[in-house]
């Protein structure tokens, strides 16, 4: 019987590694226009009885709830002890949905693994970076890439969607909760396998000291079984730390692939709808690149904190999809935080601006124990409902209104902005090291100089995608950005090229291109792979405090100095760094085959990239939103203006003549007064 598991775990992984999930283009049957959904995350095996169960379940149709996620992290309900599954209490929950008319994205509650798991296969542990077992003390202490691990998996994800394939409560599958969470592992088991990573990655051990410039400090490596796994927290080699975290990425993206290879055999007619956090920090892997393995609709937990973060992050996790983007959860509070009214009613109509389908809360209610025990959801801890409640009903009664009004608002960007995650592990190598160099080279580091790209589009209202540039098809955007693209891979720079020879505009910023795949400085002018498409080299850097210059006839400045000295070959120079005594270029163009390479001579800066974009938006055919003060942002609707005010203080945004706003119910003439954290959808009378 395990023979067989193994073959068809193997088979199941093979299949989903060589074929593409089921996206949501083009599947009339899946979620799309004209349906939006508020729900919630439900932990029925904490609850206390069927009555309690059944209480809970009056109350979310009540509140007009329309979905419910279930099933996560509770591997141990479904199957106690090894191969003895218990579905009585999950089959009778589900019926009970069903009677209520509550759809029901299952979970496959993958991480974390059993304690009985733990015991019997000692290679789901973790072992630490000192050769220490650690026990399973808190959620995600789990080896994945262990082949008994991988193989109970893949039996609990076939058992449970065979049995509920058909149930008509059954709505989507979700894998793994939170898969890029966790910790690396470093068991000798892990060792091999990672040097089976690095053989049919680099196939000889020269190749394999190459790319780890093995020839500096006397680190030569002269058999595989010499290899180590490098430490998660340093100290240690740039490019062994990058192969280490792109070899746990991969582990990630197999156990995703034959959790999808299930769902397609047994469920194909529901949507994978996976609440993944794929940039969680202490493992995090490369979704961008892989994500057609094993999504159907990007979808994410949203816990926002400023609109730039929170527009950025959920962009990337609708990456290059024609589709939704799903919160699977939601904020209704926060660590510690009970919560405000009204923000999660203006969080939710943020996530509709952005062409967000669902909101679900986490969490219904606020568990009696464990790590989140005073993260407050809807229902106290003493079964009283809170005004959360409340709030959310009113949230599932607009969204009804809004689902025939053009909801969910379905993007078709024509900007796109350049993310890797190899990117950003380069640029955010160790703390832990006596040479660490790229830190204090990379300031601001990637993902500031990411949301400052983002920042002036986002305010200008203006939809943009955040995508792998070497993973997708540029053909479909006007603008591409490359905002600290320290590590630029082959596939990115080919795309790059090829986007710019066959007529697009792209932007680059200081810092981009300076390692190749291996994290090794080019030896051949910067940026790497692209002087001619730039039509300029830059080697020289130096920090001036701060940046002046003049794009067109705006003056813009910003705070941080860091400028390099471009040495312009074919390209012009659009604008000069006026603070300056030598007047270096700031800003250059280059005409190469039917597009233009653009090169900022500094960090990306919201003030710089704005004066830039708004130079640019009438040659490249990009035309602004709705003018909005600070704080609030808009978008068109089908004709209609959609307002959200993210601050908390009354804003007054100016329209032309009277309309009515649909979400108030009134009518508004010259001035839109939008009220606190308010939201409103303006129809011409």
């Amino acid at each position: 019987m395990k023979l067989k598991q193994s073959l068809l775990t193997c088979a199941l992984a093979f299949a989903a590694l060589t074929t593409h999930a089921q996206s949501a283009d083009g599947r009339t049957d899946w979620p799309g226009a004209g349906q939006l959904f508020v729900g919630t995350n439900y932990q029925p095996f904490d609850r206390a009885d069927k009555a309690q169960i059944q209480r809970d379940i009056d109350r979310m149709k009540g509140a007009g709830m329309k979905i419910v996620r279930m099933g996560d992290l509770s591997w141990d309900a479904f199957e106690p002890a090894e191969g003895k599954f218990d579905f009585a209490l999950f089959d009778w929950i589900m019926d009970r949905m069903q009677a209520a008319g509550l759809k029901v994205m299952m979970d496959i509650p993958g991480q974390p693994a059993p304690i009985w798991m733990h015991k019997k296969y000692p290679g789901v542990d973790v072992v630490n970076e000192k050769g220490n077992r650690l026990d399973p003390v808190e959620r995600y202490m789990d080896n994945t890439s262990d082949p008994n691990y991988r193989r109970l998996l893949v039996r609990l994800a076939d058992t449970m969607t065979k049995r509920y394939a058909k149930h008509p409560a059954l709505f989507a599958i979700g894998f793994n909760n939170e898969s890029g969470n966790g910790m690396v592992s470093y068991s000798e088991a892990d060792r091999l396998r990672f040097i089976g990573w690095l053989k049919k990655k680099y196939g000889s051990i020269d190749a394999l000291n190459k790319a780890w410039a093995s020839q500096r400090w006397s680190r030569h490596i002269n058999t595989w079984d010499e290899v180590r796994l490098p430490y998660i927290e340093g100290p240690g080699p740039y490019e062994r730390y990058l192969d280490m975290r792109r070899f746990w990425s991969e582990q990630t993206v197999e156990v995703l692939a034959s959790l999808e290879a299930v769902r397609k055999k047994n469920v194909p007619d529901k949507p994978a709808i996976s609440n993944l956090w794929d940039s969680a920090w202490r493992k995090g892997f490369d979704m961008l690149a892989t994500y057609r393995q094993y999504i159907s609709y990007g979808a994410m937990g949203f816990y926002p904190g400023d609109p730039i973060g929170a527009g950025f992050e959920a962009t990337m996790m609708r990456a290059g999809m024609n589709a939704p983007i799903w919160f699977n959860e939601f904020t209704a509070g926060g660590p510690g935080y009970y919560g405000s009214k009204g923000r999660s009613r203006m969080w939710a109509h943020f996530g509709l601006l952005l062409g967000a389908q669902a909101v679900m809360p986490w969490t219904w209610h606020s568990h009696h124990g464990g790590e989140e025990q005073a993260l407050f959801g809807l229902i106290d801890h003493d079964d009283r409902p809170s005004w959360k409640l409340d709030e959310f009903a009113t949230i599932a009664k607009e969204f009804n209104q809004l689902e025939k009004l053009g909801f969910p608002r379905l993007q078709q960007p024509k900007v796109a902005i350049a993310y890797a995650f190899d990117n950003v592990i380069a640029t955010n190598l160790p703390k832990e090291g006596i040479s660490n160099t790229v830190r204090p080279y990379v300031n601001p580091g990637y993902m500031k100089q990411a949301h400052n790209a983002f920042e002036p589009l986002f305010k200008d209202n203006i939809d943009a995608a955040v995508i792998h540039i070497g993973h997708e098809d540029l053909s479909r955007y006007k603008l591409v950005v490359v905002p600290g693209m320290y590590l630029l891979d082959k596939a990115s720079t080919a795309n790059l090229r090829k986007f710019v020879s066959e007529g697009g505009t792209v932007i680059m910023t200081a810092q981009s291109a300076k390692v190749n795949d291996n994290n090794q400085w080019h030896d051949t002018p910067l940026p790497g792979g692209l002087t001619d498409v730039f039509g300029l080299r830059t080697n020289e850097f130096y920090n001036a405090g701060k940046v002046e210059t003049r794009i067109g006839d705006v003056d813009a400045k910003g705070d941080l100095g860091f400028i390099e000295v471009l040495e312009p070959s074919t390209a012009e120079v659009l604008a000069r760094f006026t603070n300056t005594g030598d007047k270096v270029p700031a800003v250059t163009v280059n005409k190469f085959g039917k597009g233009r390479a653009i090169y900022v001579g500094t960090v990306a800066q919201p003030e710089v990239m704005r004066a830039l974009y708004r130079q640019l938006y009438p040659s490249l055919g990009l035309e602004p939103g709705p003018k909005t003060p600070d704080g609030v942002y808009a978008r068109v609707v089908q004709g209609r203006n959609y307002y959200v005010n993210t601050t908390g203080e009354a804003k007054d945004v100016p329209i032309d003549g009277t309309a009515k706003g649909l979400i108030s119910g009134q009518t508004w003439t010259g001035t839109v007064k939008l009220p606190p954290m308010g939201a409103e959808l303006l129809q011409a009378p």
